[in-house]
């Protein structure tokens, strides 16, 4: 199968959906089936307001109308609802094309944070990019259910995985602080609510590796904390080893796949119970949740180490691209038998769409 994704988020850009898809892509590959990529850096463009690595294209339609051409593919998916990925929706609808697209990032939230843009303005906005999509894919039914009361439809839960031969239980000796060790991995963004973390009364230290536009900030105001700055998505193992708890005080991630990460090195998970960890965390196996976080905490300390890590062994990319090929659907508007047609979709497990 020929597959074509369309992403405004890719490399060199550290971030939940560059490392989906990269997955994506490599398992599609190893399973036989072509998959091109239409990206940012074959295009002109701009550093998006309060990201400067997130870079916008200025000539989408020229870049996405030179990829794509006049021949459909025979699936296409447009993963991000920037301009690559408007640019893609408008060339599909003139043509007839079909397409899916996936809900990855809370821009209503995200946006309302950071730039006081009202969250119903943007939902309105996204409503409108999805509408034409014939799935929409969602990391869990958490999400689903509130994009559904937000107004969206053909909702399709598609989940993620974690690559169990690069995190996995090692040595334990990357992190050389007084224990416990309290370990944050991620994008330092306003959005994430480190705060809420890091203001905690938690014994021995807290660690945060990632970098972001609230770095400087949050370093001058927790200066005990430790910071060790952005680190190789390949190079996190040994952190997420040498951890104790893996704390993740965001409210706003649709999954969070450092958390499947942490599990995948043993290290259990302290989070509060919002969409993302409600649909990842097994509680009292895998993690605690708790609008208590300091007790989220203190309770995930006590969790079995080798537990954690069987609970998560099944959770490949292998299977999630499986998956991945269910839930596509024909670009072409001949290609699907007319009597399948219209017919209800029905999801991975076997459930129909929202």
């Amino acid at each position: 199968m020929q597959i074509v994704l369309v992403t405004d988020a890719w490399h060199p850009q550290v971030n939940g959906v560059v490392h989906t898809w990269t997955y994506m892509v490599r398992e599609l590959s190893a399973l036989g089936h072509q998959v091109r990529v239409i990206e940012p850096s074959g295009a002109r463009t701009v550093p998006a307001p309060s990201e400067p690595e997130l870079r916008l294209a200025l000539n989408a339609r020229a870049v996405v109308a030179r990829a794509l051409g006049e021949s459909p593919p025979d699936a296409l998916h447009i993963a991000t609802e920037g301009p690559l990925g408007w640019a893609a929706r408008r060339h599909a609808l003139a043509r007839g094309w079909r397409f899916t697209t996936s809900y990855h990032t809370r821009f209503p939230e995200y946006l309302a944070e950071r730039m006081r843009i009202p969250a119903a303005l943007t939902y309105a906005v996204l409503r409108y990019f999805h509408k034409p999509s014939q799935r929409i894919l969602v990391p869990t039914q958490a999400m689903a259910d509130e994009l559904a009361a937000a107004g969206f439809a053909r909702l399709q839960v598609w989940a993620r995985g974690v690559d169990d031969e690069r995190f996995h239980p090692g040595r334990r000796d990357a992190l050389h602080f007084p224990r416990p060790i309290w370990l944050n991995v991620g994008r330092v963004a306003p959005e994430k609510n480190l705060a809420a973390f890091l203001e905690l009364d938690l014994p021995g230290t807290k660690v945060v590796a990632g970098d972001g536009p609230a770095l400087g900030r949050l370093r001058a105001r927790f200066p005990d904390v430790v910071w060790l700055g952005g680190i190789a998505h390949e190079a996190l193992a040994p952190y997420y080893d040498a951890a104790d708890v893996f704390v993740f005080p965001s409210r706003t991630d649709t999954f969070g796949l450092v958390l499947l990460e942490a599990n995948a090195c043993g290290t259990p998970v302290a989070a509060f119970p919002v969409t993302g960890p409600v649909n990842v965390v097994q509680p009292g196996v895998t993690g605690v949740l708790s609008e208590d976080l300091r007790a989220a905490c203190l309770a995930a300390l006590q969790l079995d180490r080798r537990k954690v890590r069987a609970a998560v062994e099944s959770h490949t990319w292998r299977g999630i691209a499986e998956q991945l090929l269910d839930v596509l659907v024909p670009a072409a508007p001949d290609a699907l038998p007319a009597a399948a047609q219209g017919r209800a979709v029905r999801g991975v497990e076997g459930k129909p769409q929202v």
